[in-house]
């Protein structure tokens, strides 16, 4: 586990502003919001991303049941605050095994929900057929919301972005059969407003997925 920034697109090395520019820079994508590193899942670690972040912290509230979660991420520094968070949550599959879901809201442009689908980013738009009806839709913040299946993703997982709160909300499910969790009409918070019941959040140990690069 790295103790350092990264490409919230690549997972690269990025340099931190200095003398030749004020924003931080990947290699390969120019200027990026960095992904910070990714700490094992505690209350503590998601309440430091809660009251820093620009964006959404979504999070199935209640979880299924069963359901834990598995860490939390965030790109941007502290002087811009965050621009994109990532949760992931773990438990049992609809149909059996063990399931894993990462919810990411995400400024246009920041690239962390496509790294995380498997796609080449930085926004779902060009791979979501709007022209259809939603193949799923979830309770966002109290607002339903319509989520469309992202085409181009890996056969292992299974991709459904969407607009909430003026966001980008990707939800990236392994395995893809795992899917089948999203057209329960999940109930996401945004746990900038969830207050004391953060502290009830049930954690589980340090999701992989997160660490993909």
């Amino acid at each position: 586990m790295r103790g350092e920034p990264s490409c919230p697109k690549c997972g690269g090395r990025v340099r931190a502003p200095g003398l030749f520019s004020d924003a931080w820079q990947c290699d390969a994508h120019g200027t990026v919001h960095p992904l910070q590193p990714v700490i094992p899942p505690s209350v503590e670690a998601l309440e430091v991303v809660v009251h820093r972040t620009k964006v959404p912290v979504w999070m199935p509230w209640p979880l299924p049941v069963g359901w834990l979660f598995t860490g939390v991420a965030s790109a941007g520094d502290d002087r811009s605050g965050g621009r994109a968070t990532a949760v992931a949550c773990t438990g049992p599959g609809p149909l059996g095994g063990m399931g894993e879901l990462i919810l990411v809201a995400e400024e246009l442009g920041v690239g962390l929900g496509a790294r995380y689908a498997g796609i080449d980013g930085p926004d779902p738009g060009p791979y979501m057929d709007v022209e259809k009806p939603p193949q799923a839709k979830v309770l966002a913040a109290g607002r339903p919301t319509p989520l469309w299946h992202v085409s181009g993703a890996p056969d292992d997982r299974a991709v459904f972005a969407g607009e909430a709160l003026g966001m980008w909300l990707w939800a990236v499910v392994w395995p893809e059969q795992s899917g089948l969790l999203m057209y329960d009409e999940l109930v996401l918070t945004d746990l900038r407003d969830a207050g004391a019941e953060v502290e009830l959040v049930p954690c589980g140990a340090l999701s992989p997925r997160l660490l993909e690069t």
